[in-house]
């Protein structure tokens, strides 16, 4: 495989399907131990769309917060 003029290599297809890696893929490149390491970017998850949903749960359990529930389960 050779590199583009700009800087440009194709992926195998096989390789792109074993890792699901499709054309709006993020990628990541890091050196480790003097090689090039080519990650498929972990995707980022929208926590937000959560937010208040374990609220009567906890409340029925006796926690007026995940805060406190976690030091409880900690055993703080």
């Amino acid at each position: 495989m050779r590199v583009g003029e700009r800087g440009q290599v194709t992926i195998p297809k096989d390789i792109r399907d074993r890792f699901g890696i499709g054309p709006s893929a993020e990628v990541e490149f890091r050196v480790e131990n003097g090689s090039i390491v080519l990650k498929k970017a972990s995707s980022r998850l929208n926590l937000e769309k959560w937010k208040g949903r374990c609220k009567s749960s906890l409340a029925a359990a006796g926690y007026k917060s995940v805060d406190e529930f976690m030091e409880d389960v900690r055993g703080r």
